[in-house]
């Protein structure tokens, strides 16, 4: 998962991207699936479903998802976004709604894309 420089941002999209990174990665540690796949991306979701064969709900909860952590930093580029965390890199794009998770449980391979968990197909 890449993302290009770009666009400026403002204090209250950076604080909704960061907080929507951890509601992500609380409810699946707390078990709360739906509120989970609430904020995932809906590729996300038919990614999750199709590779665990279950419901989002069902799945996120089992995934290997890191503890939510301190918010490092928060970058947006635009319509996409990057959390960085404790243990984590979260990436999330804009919908109509508000921002959604692409990805998470991320992790950087040097020069490589970021290894994740968790991502749109």
């Amino acid at each position: 998962m890449t993302l290009a420089a770009g666009c400026a941002d403002s204090r209250p999209r950076r604080d909704a991207v960061g907080d929507t990174a951890v509601l992500l990665l609380t409810a699946a540690r707390d078990g709360d699936g739906a509120a989970a796949c609430a904020v995932l991306a809906p590729d996300t979701v038919s990614a999750l479903e199709q590779s665990a064969n279950a419901s989002c709900a069902d799945a996120i909860v089992e995934e290997d998802l890191p503890e939510p952590g301190t918010v490092r930093h928060v970058r947006v580029y635009g319509q996409r976004a990057q959390v960085v965390l404790d243990d984590d890199t979260v990436f999330l794009a804009a919908f109509p709604g508000g921002w959604r998770v692409v990805a998470a449980g991320c992790q950087p391979q040097g020069e490589r894309p970021y290894d994740c968990v968790l991502q749109e197909g």
